[in-house]
């Protein structure tokens, strides 16, 4: 029966990639150092799916069907652990490592093996428009003495001759490990990708609570930064003292996201590991409260609206390919293909359709948009903006007072846009100056919000709108 079930959704799929074909491309560095774009000039919003054991655990028709959901629900980003092990085994029960690092005999014509399924992944998401963000290892194995210097040189210079044509690749080193921790190991890793491949961008993938500007923003090889805000609420610190943020304030992402654009040089930087949906609270007691769709949200607006150049989402039964029949790590409960219905995932294209309806490489934070406090916690307000539009998200839906005269223009127009579902509400003309605005809450849902407001005179949404259209 369930056989069946993904030979109708691959004929449906099939269907849908053949009218809906968009080929991954390019991708670099924006002028101003703060973004990504592709390579024709047009901006790239990076947003990711954690979808780490996907080489490992679905067969090619389930990834088919992930893959098209991806793109459905509006990434055009998934990070997956390449490898989970020294040796891993996929679905199929093909070995990553079945010669060790003597990559020559790792793929041979005659078999459908490990690397055979990883390309047929690459593939199928280009098909869909999405980029591969390739965790060459995860950091775990490395720390355990699994792969060495002079591995490091054996595999990297595999993976990047196998991927390098590939144009639907970024490199993440590390995964999920501090970058002092065997810095040797990953600097010849990435050097040794980049010597071979330097057409596709590459970051670091670092420890919870941790970001990779600490270690390696001077590092030639990385071009743009990543931090992991981790799983933590308020308070959860642990006993742990090496934070680049302050006590007590383990849920405000944003903090990351200043720290590292304030790091000379500059370079581009996003949260690729937050709290994920529905997994519990700290990470590793499953009788701990269970992050929500509310909270993904929170954590992707509050760091896009800080200056991050894109946001990765994540879902515990998703990342990790739960099903009824394998163990569960963190207390997962849901499927996997079940949890693609669920709320988070299906609600993060909303960010990306909101970063890229406004001119987009001229947008910079600015907390001084806000005229009255800031708030503190989950009452803290964040605000951006170009030249002529500004946005403000505000999590608690709390009367808040706003400079519309940070942006161009004498009168402005405003609406409020709803991050569940996308919806635009105008509010009207408001005059230049200092405003007061005053969301609707919600009964029983989280009332999150954002303020728009732009120069009367431009046009990048219409006051007959009632949602902004899909980014493409």
């Amino acid at each position: 029966m369930k056989h069946m079930f993904f030979l109708c959704i691959l004929f449906v799929c099939a269907l849908s990639n053949a009218q809906n074909q968009r080929p991954a491309g390019k991708l670099q560095i924006s002028d101003e150092h703060r973004y990504l774009k592709q390579e024709n000039g047009k901006p790239f919003f990076y947003l990711g799916d954690t979808g780490w054991l996907l080489p490992e655990r679905l067969t090619r028709d389930e990834a088919e069907y992930y893959l098209d959901r991806c793109r459905e629900a509006g990434f055009n980003v998934v990070q997956v652990q390449t490898v989970n092990g020294v040796p891993t085994y996929n679905a199929y029960g093909a070995s990553s490592h079945p010669c060790g690092y003597d990559f020559e005999q790792a793929a041979r014509e005659d078999m459908y093996g490990y690397w055979e399924h990883m390309d047929y992944i690459v593939q199928t998401a280009e098909r869909n428009g999405i980029y591969i963000g390739m965790v060459c290892i995860w950091g775990g194995l490395v720390k355990a003495g699994l792969m060495d210097e002079a591995q490091a040189v054996k595999y990297g210079t595999f993976l990047a001759n196998r991927y390098k044509d590939a144009p639907n690749i970024i490199w993440i080193i590390g995964g999920d490990i501090q970058g002092d921790v065997k810095p040797e190991v990953w600097t010849a890793l990435a050097r040794t990708i980049k010597s071979i491949d330097p057409d596709h961008l590459m970051t670091f993938h670092p420890r919870g609570r941790t970001m990779s500007a600490t270690y390696f923003n001077d590092a030639e090889w990385l071009d743009f930064n990543m931090f992991q805000s981790g799983h933590r609420r308020y308070g959860q610190r642990n006993g742990e003292k090496n934070y680049p943020i302050e006590e007590n304030t383990e849920e405000d992402n944003w903090r990351y996201v200043e720290r590292s654009l304030a790091t000379s040089p500059m370079k581009p930087v996003l949260d690729g590991e937050p709290s994920y949906e529905k997994i519990p609270q700290g990470l590793h007691d499953p009788n701990e409260p269970r992050w929500q769709a509310c909270d993904c949200r929170r954590y992707a607006y509050w760091s896009a609206f800080a200056g991050a150049c894109g946001h990765t989402y994540g879902h515990n039964s998703i990342m990790q390919f739960y099903r009824p029949g394998i163990p569960a790590a963190y207390g997962a409960r849901t499927a996997w293909y079940d949890a693609l219905n669920d709320d988070g995932f299906n609600q993060m294209k909303y960010l990306k359709n909101l970063m890229l309806a406004f001119p987009y490489f001229e947008r910079v934070p600015d907390q001084s948009i806000i005229a009255g406090e800031n708030g503190e916690k989950y009452d803290r307000l964040i605000a951006t903006r170009g030249g002529s539009y500004l946005l403000v998200y505000n999590y608690t839906a709390r009367p808040m007072t706003i400079r519309t005269d940070k942006i161009s223009g004498d009168k402005k127009r405003a609406w409020w846009y709803d991050p569940t579902d996308g919806s635009l509400s105008y509010i009207g003309t408001v005059e230049n100056g200092v405003a007061t605005f005053k969301p609707k809450k919600k009964k029983g849902a989280a009332s999150d919000c954002v303020l728009i407001v732009v120069d009367a005179e431009k046009e990048y949404i219409n006051p007959a709108w009632t949602s902004i259209p899909d980014a493409r």
